[in-house]
């Protein structure tokens, strides 16, 4: 046994360390939501948009597409979770592509692109769908513009750039979700779900990935 000194702080330089952690935390909340949402559009070359999403962010994408030259607009997707065997659209793809139709782009200006049914990496299943499906007709652009909800930005940013590979620049808008306030997102449910669970999710997305 040998007796040692052992520095700790005054209740000053605690309340120091306690003022410096709140406003790391603070900063932390504040800042997660603008990670996540990031806004890098690029236009030209392919417009796509998740099918799954809000009909606000397919007005976004229609708006998009009428403003700046695109060769089509995509619509990706996953085959519905439920209801699909009363709804006349199987697919998210096929029922954001009618979506847009519906918004007032022309049938041969929009396609559908569905993914095949998958438990998980669904984004990158579409992702992956999207890029089989130009490749089989020799159309793979050298930019795509993603357009996407909210805090789902990075991560659908990051799965698509994996599925078309270096060769193909990927920019993307993160249209806000109007289920909540984003600069208040930790004050309703649906927004401390969504970015908390993208947070997550952007995370494996990015270091455990296969």
């Amino acid at each position: 046994m040998r007796r040692r000194q052992c520095l700790v702080p005054t209740w000053r330089g605690w309340l120091l360390v306690l003022g410096v952690g709140l406003a790391l935390f603070i900063g932390l909340v504040v800042g997660l939501y603008p990670f996540l949402a990031v806004n890098d559009p690029l236009s030209g070359g392919a417009l796509v948009v998740e099918g799954w999403a809000a009909d606000s962010v397919m007005e976004a994408a229609v708006r998009e597409y009428q403003r700046h030259p695109y060769t089509k607009l995509y619509v990706t997707g996953i085959p519905l979770e439920r209801g699909a065997p009363l709804a006349e659209y199987k697919t998210y793809a096929e029922l954001g592509a009618a979506t847009v139709v519906k918004l007032g782009l022309a049938t041969n200006e929009v396609q559908a692109v569905p993914a095949p049914r998958v438990r998980q990496d669904r984004t990158y299943a579409s992702a992956l769908a999207l890029r089989q499906w130009l490749q089989a007709r020799g159309e793979v652009p050298g930019k795509i513009h993603l357009v996407t909800e909210g805090a789902h930005a990075r991560r659908s940013r990051l799965l698509f750039h994996l599925a078309f590979g270096p060769g193909v620049q990927v920019g993307v808008t993160a249209w806000p979700s109007d289920q909540f306030d984003p600069a208040r997102w930790w004050r309703f449910s649906a927004g401390f779900r969504g970015v908390t669970g993208e947070t997550v999710a952007y995370l494996y997305a990015k270091f455990l990935f296969p």
